[in-house]
């Protein structure tokens, strides 16, 4: 064999291998573009937003343990691939309550959504009318029913109601979302109380945020968020008529624990459209709520962020699907931050997912261009994954295709990969 010989390389030979990015003014959508996953995202909202504000979205209940079994759950999922199939086009949409999404995903409804970007609920359901998906705005949400419509009139639209304790009030909301063009009612049952949410406790946090001597020193490392919070239109309620303190003062004064079956009957005397109850944990209660006559289901730990040490819905999925029977829409939520776990969720029994934290991050990270880039991450990563397993249309996926891998480390269940940056 001949010695290696060196040379001087032409200029021919090194332009095609050179990558020098333009300089830009942008720097946040440059960044944010950059972003592979949504953990990539996640890092960005941490840089970009006041500790107390990410710890609201970052965070759980009390030891986080609920969060921590969510994301274990999909972690435990192994997939069993089919080789040898035509992928080379994959559908991976869905049709269900009224609505059509080129995935199964639906956004699901967050409260302060402006705290985490002044642009808040606009931002987020413009995104969601790009990528085809539908949004639910939030009974906490801070832009009205009205508006929302008004303003982003073609993206498909659900409505979040939490039952107060004075019913009138709740009365007045349900009809104006039904005016304003709502589709589905999706009921949320499980805060009789406030969960006891340590990261909010312990940053002092309050809607809206207080100028106190913490939030003051904390405007020089995020003078930007301050600028955007303090220039812009006062963050409200826009639904509710009081404001003020933390957010668990705010639910233990207003949610009602008295809330039975009883008053579903009631609620579907006030809205004429379709249900869906959110918070279910039990497949008795599931039972009930059919009977009940309910238009769906959301399995739902409320992102952890109730009653610590709850199932993780997906482990609890399998089991209500049985008790349902195949035919009712079946949601869950918790813990799902990649599209590799919405595949996972509707080969065991769901129809779809809904998403917050995910497109939360991203409006942290970079208002609506980062809700832009966690939808795109996560229809990219369902189709990859679509295509990795060998099926080609969602009505393929089976329980075969993701099992249950069973492990024997303790130490996997008790820890959050989320928890430290």
């Amino acid at each position: 064999m001949s010695p290696l010989r060196r040379r001087v390389p032409t200029w021919s030979e090194l332009r095609p291998l050179l990558r020098v990015e333009r300089p830009t003014l942008r720097r946040t959508d440059a960044a944010v573009a950059r972003a592979a996953t949504i953990e990539d995202l996640r890092r960005l909202a941490l840089r970009r937003t006041p500790r107390a504000v990410f710890d609201y979205v970052d965070g759980a209940a009390e030891g986080e343990v609920s969060l921590s079994r969510s994301r274990q759950a999909f972690a435990d999922v192994e997939f069993r691939p089919r080789v040898l199939r035509d992928v080379s086009r994959v559908d991976a949409g869905v049709e269900l309550l009224g609505v059509t999404s080129p995935v199964p995903i639906v956004l699901a409804p967050t409260g302060f959504t402006r705290m985490m970007h002044t642009e808040g609920e606009w931002a987020v359901a413009r995104a969601a009318a790009r990528a085809g998906v539908p949004y639910t705005l939030s009974t906490m949400g801070t832009v009205s029913v009205e508006d929302l419509a008004a303003d982003v009139p073609d993206v498909q639209r659900w409505f979040q109601l939490y039952l107060w304790r004075d019913r009138d009030a709740s009365r007045s909301l349900v009809r104006r979302a039904s005016a304003a063009g709502y589709g589905t009612l999706v009921l949320t049952v499980d805060t009789a109380v406030a969960g006891q949410r340590l990261r909010d406790v312990r940053n002092g946090l309050t809607i809206p945020p207080a100028l106190t001597a913490r939030t003051l020193g904390g405007m020089a490392l995020h003078p930007r968020w301050w600028s955007n919070l303090l220039t812009s239109e006062p963050i409200e309620f826009a639904s509710l008529t009081t404001s003020g303190g933390t957010v668990a003062d705010l639910v233990d004064r207003m949610f009602d624990p008295g809330v039975t079956l009883a008053d579903l009957a009631w609620l579907r005397e006030e809205w004429a459209g379709r249900i869906v109850v959110k918070g279910v944990q039990h497949p008795k209660d599931a039972v009930d709520l059919v009977a009940a006559g309910v238009d769906g289901l959301v399995i739902s730990n409320h992102g952890g962020r109730q009653l610590d040490r709850a199932v993780a819905p997906l482990e609890l999925l399998p089991e209500i699907r049985a008790a349902v029977g195949p035919d009712l829409p079946l949601l869950i939520d918790g813990g799902v931050l990649n599209g590799a776990d919405v595949v996972a969720a509707v080969a065991r029994g769901a129809d779809a997912v809904m998403v917050g934290r995910a497109y939360l991050y991203g409006l942290m990270a970079g208002g609506e261009a980062g809700v832009d880039r966690a939808l795109e991450i996560l229809l990219t990563q369902v189709h990859r994954t679509l295509r990795l397993l060998g099926v080609a249309r969602l009505a393929e996926l089976t329980p075969e295709h993701a099992v249950r891998r069973h492990t024997t480390s303790p130490q996997m269940h008790h820890t959050t990969p989320w928890r430290n940056v």
